[in-house]
């Protein structure tokens, strides 16, 4: 009987798909208002040429900045660059798993290279925080107080992998993905980067799943996804706004089901 072989997993080599991992990790920035620098752009763009492999670009884009740090005071840049490489990275990698340490990992694995300490990269938050919106005119979603992440993320992971998705139609299978999308950043696990570690992580479980993705729309409406994602998990009865996953939904219909729902910032605000 002959043995079974493994083959090693090589490097991504074609162009497009290249190509668009590293539009969707530099468009993943805009969540927080970041832009790669011009010397990120060139180095990414020898690598879908095939003039470098991506370990080399990851390797002189940390080199650069380890080099350059009396001389370079953007630290925004670095960010979107250091974090861009990170997430080509995990979209390029075959390998996935379901579960919240892969959540978890995800985050490490996206702003380990980061000098700012402001993230504790693959730690979760020790206290809670508010964050003021522009879309809700100053005012915050209400996160999952720190002492309960860990088994909320449990709940919500055990939850949803119960889930099957074989015997749902179009519809129930979009309010499903929105809705455990909506749950874990609600939790917001992470003191920064909730947002593009929530999108690597869902972009890689669709994936996983053989749902065929318009990874386009990460590209182009990291934005909206964030702000949707906000008015998923915001209530001011007050002011007569309850929670709603309309924007979410939107979004994933054009993800996964080719619509062209108007995805329009503006319509998001309050």
């Amino acid at each position: 009987m002959d043995e079974i072989t493994y083959d090693k997993v090589q490097e991504e080599n074609n162009p497009k798909i290249k190509q668009l991992y590293w539009n969707i990790a530099f468009g993943l920035q805009d969540v927080d208002g970041l832009k790669p620098s011009e010397y990120m752009k060139e180095l990414s763009e020898e690598h879908i040429q095939g003039q470098k492999t991506y370990q080399e670009v990851q390797n002189e884009i940390t080199s650069y900045y380890i080099k350059n740090k009396e001389n370079h005071d953007d630290d925004d840049e670095e960010e979107a660059d250091e974090v861009s490489t990170a997430i080509y990275d995990i979209l390029s990698d075959k390998s996935f798993r379901f579960d919240f340490l892969t959540f978890k990992n995800y985050h490490k694995r996206l702003f380990v290279n980061l000098n700012n300490k402001k993230y504790n990269p693959g730690e979760f938050r020790t206290y809670n925080f508010t964050k003021d919106e522009p879309i809700l005119n100053g005012d915050t979603v209400q996160y999952q107080s720190y002492d309960l992440i860990e088994e909320t993320l449990k709940y919500d992971f055990a939850e949803e992998k119960e889930i099957d998705y074989t015997n749902f139609n179009e519809q129930e299978l979009i309010n499903r993905i929105v809705e455990f999308t909506s749950r874990i950043w609600q939790v917001h696990p992470f003191q920064e980067g909730n947002t593009r570690t929530t999108a690597v992580f869902i972009q890689k479980y669709l994936i996983s799943m053989g749902f065929n993705i318009n990874n386009e729309l990460f590209k182009d409406n990291a934005l909206y996804f964030r702000n949707a994602l906000v008015r998923a998990n915001y209530t001011n009865y007050s002011k007569g706004i309850k929670e709603t996953n309309k924007y979410l939904t939107m979004f994933f219909e054009n993800l996964l089901l080719n619509k062209n729902n108007n995805l329009n910032n503006d319509d998001l605000k309050i």
